[in-house]
């Protein structure tokens, strides 16, 4: 696996900054428009974003058949993952949208054993206390219902999360660039999600203004730096131990819902806060007990 420095943790954790203030967003906006209209014009915005960037950094757009092919595939996962994580919103809580979400953090190591790769036993314990952090930081005790319709688009979106960060852990092995990967990316979801809002859904130009705010944060902030940054963070992370750091949205959405929607952080969730931050560092040792001195990560950012 690749091993993880302290460059890859600060972007991937700046990443789950941005991701989880942007729930707060993505909730607002979702009050004046349908699933498909904010996916669709929040991937739009961030490849609008990022387009001018691939430009200028790299003198102009790389054409290749393998860049292509692999933002396609990037494309379409990442597009299935929003769109079932967007309609998850119309039939249960954010709160349990943002906990199932986040068990993309168990499905990578997971998946990792049926490729074929060994997974620590302190990773699973650092998964487990992850886990059990999200619980006590998204889920109320006293108000469990029954699994609904939510429940289980959000649980299919946390799958296609936990595919779209080992396809591009794979991908970045091909030596791929990684702004451009992430243009390609926000492009064919783009594609995917206009084509079916104008399918499905009846876009009004007045409730799109309404959402407005959200849409351009969530656009250019979620979409076009932090996925970015998921991407620049990957090369400098294993992809365990990435799924956890990223997962910390939720720990960033609770914070940003105190901040911005004054909504009080109870004794529970502080406790979940903590508990994720030790999963943190309990996959951090797990991959540096696990390597001879020699491979130690490297300590340079």
């Amino acid at each position: 696996m690749r091993k993880t420095t302290p460059k890859g943790i600060i972007l991937l954790l700046i990443t789950a900054i941005i991701w989880g203030s942007s729930f707060v967003a993505q909730e607002i906006g979702m009050k004046s428009i349908d699933a498909f209209t904010f996916t669709g014009i929040r991937t739009t915005l961030g490849a609008f974003f990022l387009f001018p960037i691939v430009l200028i950094l790299n003198k102009g757009f790389d054409l290749r058949k393998k860049t292509l092919v692999s933002g396609l595939i990037l494309g379409i996962i990442f597009s299935v993952a929003q769109n079932f994580q967007q309609f998850a919103f119309y039939y249960s809580t954010s709160g349990k949208i943002a906990f199932i979400t986040a068990f993309y953090m168990f499905f990578v190591p997971l998946f990792s054993v049926f490729l074929g790769k060994k997974v620590k036993l302190l990773t699973w314990l650092s998964i487990l206390f992850g886990l059990a952090g999200l619980f006590l930081l998204c889920i109320n005790p006293s108000d469990l219902t029954a699994i609904n319709l939510g429940d289980v688009l959000a649980l299919i979106c946390a799958v296609f999360y936990a595919v779209q960060i080992m396809t591009i852990d794979k991908l970045l092995e091909k030596d791929i660039n990684g702004v451009q990967l992430s243009f390609m990316q926000f492009a064919v979801a783009a594609v995917i999600s206009i084509i079916a809002m104008f399918v499905f859904e009846h876009p009004v130009i007045a409730d799109i203004k309404t959402a407005a705010p959200s849409l351009l944060y969530s656009g250019i902030m979620s979409c076009g730096i932090a996925y970015t940054l998921q991407i620049a963070g990957q090369k400098h992370a294993n992809p365990v131990v990435a799924s956890l750091l990223m997962c910390m949205e939720s720990v960033f959405a609770v914070i940003a819902a105190a901040v911005i929607l004054h909504q009080g952080m109870s004794f529970r969730e502080g406790a979940g806060c903590v508990i994720m931050f030790a999963a943190i560092i309990l996959s951090q040792l797990s991959e540096s007990l696990s390597q001879p001195p020699s491979e130690a990560p490297s300590t340079q950012a």
